[in-house]
């Protein structure tokens, strides 16, 4: 089976729009993603710098609280700006959600939408802090977004390098045993961290069962430690928090008498071409976007491409689309039961909510509309419970809490977020486009209401699938 225009916009986007065309194929969706973003003013997205300006404001802000005469009335003044500044800083965070959103909804270019989402949690550094909550946003903008179609060993220096990711996984505490700084103070709360180096083996390169040690962890970590983050200025590298020597990591030497950060992208770039990380990277993506259980041929075609091209995920990608696995229609073995965002995000493309809709949206809004159903329905925004992201299996969302939660945000959200429903059977047509199984279509013209019909419509297990 080759291309097909509404397998092109479901599993490899957002879904079926009533206002956006897909592409016309294999081709137009190549050239789409190869292609830089266009710019989209209505959907904005922030930069680093803009987001760490607004960190170190509330840092400071929170500074001035703790150095303030406990309970005196400059510090309840104090307290109250605080106060004002994180409802700020929480419609901001909104703000950027409702561009992501909006993107998803309105973009003709779906695939490049979904790969920053699946870039992101493989890459998963969700703020474990009410400040780094706030940056978030600009993590994904920035050391994600840029990269979807470009090398991955570039992805993987932006991505384990952010301060985002270096705060997630402790990086900041961890400095070499024999190091200058470790020598010249003794603080309990600094020592050699391995949290990231295990990551970057175990979840973002290699993968689970790569061929890697203990000891290769370990030397990754000291060749680490230089590395941190300085709040006005972001990635650092300190040559004092540095183990000496050289280390080993997969047989190979990095590093000599002084340690520099030139030799953590020698690593970095040297991992993501390893034959260990093109199997993890491929497959996974595979799993991601076509099945559980993925061809075997597709995955040899993707691994393959990836080796030939050091990592060229855009290259990748069409490896993927060219294979007419990809394309085989949902049955056995094929088609994933969309997560909860993936359900969401599809659900107001195909509504085609209007684009300021999400531009003014309100941070209590947003939570009520999205935040608290995604919870209940098991996959908190961008918010995974641990590094390795969220589970692909089905099987990890096909629970009765899960699916009562669908059903009752397709019943309440988008009556809310229009002001008029469209006809249930006209919904249908464009939602599911030509495939549309004749039982989804008599529970459209059989509905007693529009906002019965929709919901109807989006519950199916013709939409649910992907």
């Amino acid at each position: 089976m080759g291309f097909d225009p509404d397998i092109a916009q479901t599993r490899f986007g957002y879904g079926l729009s009533p206002k956006v065309t897909g592409p016309a194929d294999i081709t137009d969706m190549v050239a789409l993603l190869r292609a830089k973003e266009p710019e989209m003013p209505w959907f904005p997205l922030p930069s680093d710098a803009e987001m760490r300006e607004k960190m170190l404001a509330l840092l400071d802000a929170r500074r001035k609280i703790s150095k303030a005469e406990k309970g005196s009335d400059a510090q309840q003044a104090l307290q109250e700006a605080f106060k004002t500044a994180r409802r700020a800083a929480k419609q901001e965070g909104a703000k950027w959600i409702g561009a992501t959103l909006a993107r998803r909804v309105w973009s003709r270019d779906g695939l490049r939408e979904r790969l920053v989402a699946f870039w992101n949690d493989h890459f998963s550094a969700p703020g474990k802090n009410v400040i780094y909550r706030y940056t978030e946003a600009a993590y994904v903008a920035n050391a994600i977004r840029p990269h979807v179609n470009g090398r991955f060993e570039d992805m993987l220096i932006a991505a384990v390098l952010h301060p985002q990711m270096l705060h997630f996984l402790d990086q900041n505490t961890s400095v070499g045993p024999n190091s200058t700084i470790a020598k010249k103070r003794s603080e309990k709360n600094l020592g050699l961290n391995e949290n990231l180096a295990r990551e970057i083996l175990e979840l973002h390169t290699l993968g689970v069962g790569g061929g890697y040690t203990q000891k290769d962890v370990r030397q990754l970590a000291e060749l680490l430690t230089g590395v941190t983050t300085i709040q006005k200025k972001g990635t650092a590298f300190l040559a004092k928090r540095a183990e000496p020597g050289a280390e080993t990591v997969l047989g190979k030497e990095y590093g000599k008498r002084r340690a520099r950060m030139a030799d953590v992208h020698a690593v970095l770039r040297d991992l993501a071409r390893h034959p260990d990380t093109a199997r993890h990277i491929t497959r996974k993506l595979a799993v991601h976007f076509v099945s559980e259980t993925p061809d075997e041929d597709l995955l040899v075609s993707m691994g393959a491409r990836y080796l030939e091209t050091d990592g060229d995920l855009a290259e990748v990608m069409e490896a993927m689309l060219r294979h007419p696995a990809a394309w085989a229609a949902v049955g056995p073995g094929v088609g994933n039961f969309k997560q909860p965002e993936l359900f969401v995000s599809s659900s107001l493309r195909a509504l085609a909510v209007p684009k300021e809709r999400f531009r003014d949206v309100k941070s209590q809004e947003l939570e009520r509309l999205l935040g608290t159903p995604l919870r209940t329905m098991g996959q908190p925004w961008r918010r995974p419970f641990g590094p390795d992201g969220f589970e692909e299996a089905d099987s990890y969302w096909l629970t009765p809490q899960g699916m009562a939660a669908r059903l009752q945000w397709a019943l309440g959200v988008p009556a809310e977020v229009l002001e008029d429903l469209p006809d249930p059977r006209q919904f249908a047509e464009t939602t599911l486009g030509p495939q549309m199984p004749g039982a989804v279509k008599f529970a459209a013209e059989a509905a007693e209401s529009r906002r019965e019909g929709i919901a109807l419509v989006l519950m199916s297990p013709a939409f649910q699938r992907v």
